[in-house]
């Protein structure tokens, strides 16, 4: 599995001291939903997306490696996957996932590198 999926790329217009939460996130075909929480920590980026009802109030965890481009006078992240590919994630339970290495596994196996 790819480091690189876990750490947001050079080019994505990402700053380690930027508050993502709230951003809007919108994927290759259209709007997923909005950041509840993001991690910077080195090899474990991440942020938890609350899809609202497009997926009925369901949360996904997306790897900062999916990340695109940030772009922070819109407030908009844009990822590099499609909602399908997004909707077929592992679920994600916050109480159960932060930090566990075998759900990142699962994950990594998901979205793979990306590029």
């Amino acid at each position: 599995m790819s480091e690189y999926l876990w750490n947001y790329q050079p080019t994505s217009g990402h700053t380690p001291d930027a508050d993502l939460t709230g951003y809007k996130v919108e994927a290759v075909d259209g709007h997923i939903g909005k950041v509840d929480k993001h991690s910077d920590e080195v090899g474990a980026q991440y942020f938890v997306v609350d899809t609202g009802v497009w997926i009925f109030g369901k949360t996904v965890l997306l790897p900062a490696g999916t990340v695109d481009r940030v772009d922070h006078d819109e407030r908009n992240i844009h990822v590099s996957r499609t909602k399908d590919e997004i909707k077929a994630a592992p679920e994600f339970d916050k109480d159960k996932h932060l930090g566990d290495p075998a759900y990142r596994d699962q994950l990594g196996g998901h979205y793979g590198s990306g590029h």
